[in-house]
């Protein structure tokens, strides 16, 4: 399960896909849905929330409108609560009605992920592997906020292990 902190544009097209089907997941697991990925690292920062279930949702809405934007047909029925709306112009940590306060991530685990998704992209969607590597500091999903830091303690990529 990868729910990456940069933001959804610069994922590829399989890489967006899978992101949405994990956040889903990871909205089964904070909602005792499901028995299986209950202590999948990934969740640490959803589970510190004061309200888990907006935040995923939230960061569902942020995946939502970028696959709008590239005209894929992603389902916002299957978000639980918060209402369908758009991202742009909304207040930080408000995305698709969810007013669930911004989520915050290191810089450290940016710069991973950003190495993390680099190599991934270099072999499956170069031009994105591009604007990627242009960008200094990659803009973040909109949850999130920058706080200083390196990589955060629930990585688990960091230490050897391989992840989506």
């Amino acid at each position: 399960m990868r729910l990456w902190s940069l933001h959804p544009r610069y994922l590829d097209a399989r890489g967006l896909v899978a992101a949405w089907r994990e956040a889903l997941l990871a909205q089964a697991v904070l909602a005792a849905r499901t028995r299986g990925y209950r202590e999948h690292p990934q969740l640490v920062r959803f589970r510190a929330h004061p309200e888990p279930a907006r935040a995923i949702a939230a960061y569902l809405h942020g995946l939502h409108a970028e696959s709008v934007e590239r005209g894929y047909l992603f389902d916002a029925g299957r978000i639980a609560g918060c209402d369908a709306e758009g991202i742009d112009g909304a207040a930080p940590g408000r995305i698709g009605g969810c007013d669930a306060g911004r989520v915050p991530v290191t810089r450290g685990q940016i710069a991973f992920e950003r190495t993390h998704l680099l190599a991934k992209l270099c072999a499956r969607d170069p031009r994105l592997a591009a604007r990627l590597r242009q960008a200094r500091l990659p803009t973040l999903h909109p949850l999130f906020r920058v706080v200083p830091g390196g990589v955060e303690p629930w990585e688990r990529a960091a230490e050897g292990r391989s992840s989506t």
